[in-house]
């Protein structure tokens, strides 16, 4: 501020001295070119009123001089005058052509003075800058007319232009003065504004805020979890690495819209929803993300939304297995107990040396056990979906409660993949079924299989589910047990991981109980 406004004072100091001067050539060239004497002897009888004196000696008495004519040495009396009552540097009387005819610099009487851009020789008065010695200077030219209005002669009148030293020297009091004035305001104005930015950091200096931006960017990339941040406009504001890799989002991703990323559907409407969103389930691709979304306030007024993804992947796979074995656990321990009862069964009879008694009993074990395994095996040709219900078959045979397995064509032997989902689904639907059937009762198992889907479905005895809890049982961590600890929580939310990763579906309705029915097509996951 300070070197502009030295330079705009300087600047403005330059241009008052070349106004103030040049009109004070000027006036004096003016107040030159109306003396009787220079008008009586440049113009002769046409610049004189009838009656007037006789040309002075010298003249031609026609408006112009005789080659070699000395003009009266008033003259240069004259423009002596003009140059030391004006302060001017010299003063010219020249005929329209600019020859000089009288100068207060004797070697430049007759050269032809600059006239540089002058319009004088148009009749006009003219000031502005001209050559003087190699010098620049401001010159004032008035024009001499005789009362036809005929241009007979000119008078001029010039002084240098001083150096900038000296135009400084001379523009120093005021430059002083407008200096101190942007110096005060400069000051004040960093002074408020050092406050206010202040206030808007908390007190914060620039090397603490660049020290913070470092660490939130290392703490955002370097976690596992994705965070995306998106304005009230639905730009993308904030995206770490683990969110550009979960949803395959381009390096710029930062700056662009959530529209232009070319995201699936729920993955666009659960970033620039405003409302709260907690465990969304999303399907990217060949992976389950859990999505939860905060608004972010400044005030009262909302700013954006800030959405954290948790790929589930891998914890659905890692549940997939640890069902598995706690149903082979519960499957051998079912077995366990039966088979000591019917063990501690034939001790007793061979104890009482019934032989026959015990010869039947075996017949019998041995004739209920291959039915069971045949009735499964009749219907579904896959091995672990058919061992699986085998197995359930002996869990529901120890709650006394009979499980029924049905399907509308035979289950063919399927891919490892889909055979491996299928048996989570149908393990977990039947594991809840059982739970809430009493002794007595009956669970039925229907499957389903065509060249696009196989379609899962359990029906129970049971009191049925709440239409207002359809959607909340499948959330993770919620049960209708009271001791939600240990595992509980978590079957219906892998079953809908599951059938959402496959692009399938899940639901529950009410038919003398509950009928759960999931759909898994047969596609590539993901797809």
């Amino acid at each position: 501020m300070l070197g502009c406004v030295a330079v705009v004072s300087l600047l403005q100091a330059d241009a008052d001295f070349r106004s103030d001067r040049g009109s004070r050539v000027v006036a004096v060239a003016t107040n030159l070119a109306n003396t009787p004497l220079v008008r009586d002897t440049i113009c002769g009888p046409a610049c004189r009123p009838s009656g007037g004196t006789e040309p002075a000696e010298g003249s031609t008495g026609d408006g112009s001089t005789g080659e070699g004519v000395v003009l009266p040495n008033e003259l240069a009396f004259a423009t002596d005058r003009a140059v030391s009552l004006s302060g001017a540097d010299v003063a010219w009387l020249t005929d329209a052509e600019g020859r000089v005819l009288v100068s207060t610099d004797p070697t430049s009487v007759g050269r032809r003075i600059d006239l540089g851009a002058s319009d004088v020789q148009q009749g006009r008065a003219w000031r502005g800058e001209v050559d003087l010695a190699g010098s620049p200077a401001i010159a004032g030219h008035v024009p001499l007319l005789d009362d036809d209005g005929q241009l007979v002669g000119i008078a001029a009148v010039a002084q240098d232009l001083p150096s900038w030293g000296e135009r400084f020297r001379a523009a120093a009091p005021d430059l002083g003065l407008f200096l101190g004035l942007a110096a005060l305001l400069g000051v004040t104005g960093t002074t408020l504004l050092s406050q206010l930015i202040k206030r808007r950091t908390r007190g914060l200096e620039p090397a603490e805020i660049a020290s913070l931006a470092d660490h939130r960017e290392a703490l955002l990339h370097s976690i596992r979890e994705g965070v995306v941040a998106v304005g009230v406009d639905g730009v993308v504001t904030v995206a770490n690495d683990s969110a550009r890799a979960l949803l395959d989002l381009p390096a710029d991703v930062v700056g662009r819209h959530v529209d232009g990323l070319g995201l699936a559907p729920a993955v666009r409407e659960v970033l620039l929803a405003d409302d709260t969103v907690a465990d969304a389930t999303l399907v990217v691709g060949d992976r389950i993300v859990v999505a939860n979304r905060s608004r972010v306030t400044a005030g009262n007024r909302l700013v954006g939304t800030v959405t954290t993804l948790r790929d589930r992947s891998e914890l659905l796979a890692l549940q997939s297995r640890v069902d598995t074995h706690r149903t082979i656990t519960d499957t051998l321990r079912a077995q366990t107990h039966e088979f000591a009862n019917q063990l501690h069964t034939i001790s007793g009879l061979v104890q009482l040396r019934e032989y026959d008694e015990v010869t039947e009993l075996v017949g019998d074990l041995t004739r209920r056990r291959a039915a069971i395994v045949d009735e499964v095996a009749g219907v579904v040709e896959d091995p672990l979906v058919s061992a699986l219900l085998v197995a359930k078959s002996s869990l529901a045979a120890e709650a006394g409660v009979r499980l029924e397995v049905t399907t509308t064509a035979p289950v063919p032997r399927l891919a490892r993949e889909l055979s491996g989902d299928v048996t989570t689904v149908l393990g977990n639907l039947v594991d809840n079924a059982l739970d809430v059937s009493r002794s007595g009762e009956r669970v039925v198992v229907t499957l389903t299989a065509d060249d696009d889907a196989i379609v899962v479905e359990v029906a129970d005895s049971g009191p049925g589910v709440p239409e207002a809890l359809s959607e909340v049982i499948f959330e993770r961590g919620w049960s209708s047990k009271p001791d939600v600890v240990g595992g509980r929580g978590i079957g219906l939310a892998l079953v809908q991981m599951v059938c959402a990763r496959r692009g399938g579906s899940v639901r529950v309705d009410n038919s003398d109980g509950a009928v759960f029915r999931a759909v898994l097509p047969t596609g590539t996951v993901g797809a």
